[in-house]
């Protein structure tokens, strides 16, 4: 039987229309544009409800809008060291639509730790450590900085006192959307199994901001693998995707301190704890790694409110990385040394 052009055409439109609408959950990290917002409700309870995590109504503000959401502290090591430990945001209507936020529908959010400028610059430089990966691997972790004025309707938190500085991680299902395949979790990893490309950047990178604080390994506590970082299949192989850099030397948040085990004073001391892999992969992410040079240390000079003297600091720290890497082969001689 012959199909038709009338019967074919109707279908084809379809097939265009969905193929040329863009998804609109993933326009809140196509900008680095800060958002201004205010989030108003009963602060104070939430911060303190640190063991059962109850979810509480509070309104989002952002470009005249008000937003009905639920929000809740959230985190693990945070919940216990910081004064104001992370938020996760519930949107819960579609009262986003038209906003910067339409799409969107649970979002982790990484605010002060501790009130103070100590505080303000722990947030803008761990944002710094999420764009910096941004720029080495499109299977990260996008993020999107939110200057907040908070409201207390308890009338108690000191955190309501002055704006601060948050960023909003990409959800996982958007990062999906982005690269594909398909998160797992796993009890363990074996080398074979891990897509060697992806690994050896994360390895070169935890080095060049001094994070320690991570593992392939299974951490004490957790369900599955691996320690700060989520483990994303694509074309059989598993993808490491770090998160949470605050005990980075790049950052050298006021409550971070080095593994004992590790034999290193302080978070700012470098020290390579990627695993063994083929040397080919690991000098290749340093070449990467070398050639965005310019793009990572632009990613310090673009943050907002963050001073000369205090990009500056943090610039010298990275290019003492690239002072190393120019002598390549000395490098990979120390990464082979330290390989797990």
């Amino acid at each position: 039987m012959a199909i038709s052009m009338k019967m074919v055409r109707p279908f084809a439109i379809l097939v265009l229309i969905s193929i040329s609408l863009p998804c609109v959950a993933a326009t809140l990290f196509e900008s680095d544009e800060v958002i201004e917002v205010t989030l108003t409700g009963p602060l104070d309870s939430v911060l303190d409800d640190k063991k059962q995590q109850r979810e509480q109504p509070f309104v989002l503000q952002v470009d005249g809008v008000d937003i009905n959401i639920l929000a809740k502290a959230r985190g693990n090591s945070r919940l216990r060291v910081c004064t104001y430990p992370p938020l996760r945001l519930n949107f819960i209507n579609d009262e986003v639509q038209q906003t910067v936020f339409e799409g969107q529908k649970k979002l982790r959010l990484v605010n002060l730790c501790s009130k103070g400028n100590r505080g303000r610059l722990d947030v803008l430089e761990e944002y710094a450590a999420y764009r910096i990966f941004n720029v080495l691997s499109d299977i990260s972790y996008k993020v999107r900085l939110l200057h907040i004025t908070y409201i207390d309707t308890d009338g108690r938190s000191k955190l309501a006192s002055q704006p601060g500085y948050a960023f909003a991680i990409e959800p996982k299902e958007q990062v999906v959307e982005r690269v594909g395949g398909e998160w797992v979790e796993l009890q363990g990893v074996k080398m074979s199994q891990v897509a060697d490309q992806q690994a050896a950047l994360v390895f070169v990178f935890q080095y060049l901001i001094g994070n320690t604080d991570w593992s392939f390994a299974l951490a004490d506590g957790d369900d599955a693998c691996c320690h700060n970082g989520d483990l994303l299949k694509i074309n059989g192989k598993l993808n490491y995707v770090p998160y949470d850099f605050d005990l980075a030397g790049l950052v050298n948040a006021a409550y971070a301190k080095p593994d004992p085990s590790f034999r290193i004073r302080k978070v700012t001391a470098r020290l390579y704890r990627g695993y063994c892999l083929d040397p080919d992969a690991i000098q290749d992410a340093i070449q990467v790694v070398k050639s965005k040079r310019d793009d990572i240390l632009t990613v310090l000079t673009g943050i907002p409110e963050y001073s000369g003297k205090e990009a500056e600091k943090n610039i010298k720290y990275l290019e003492k990385f690239f002072e190393q890497a120019q002598n390549e082969e000395k490098l990979m001689k120390s990464y082979e040394r330290s390989c797990i």
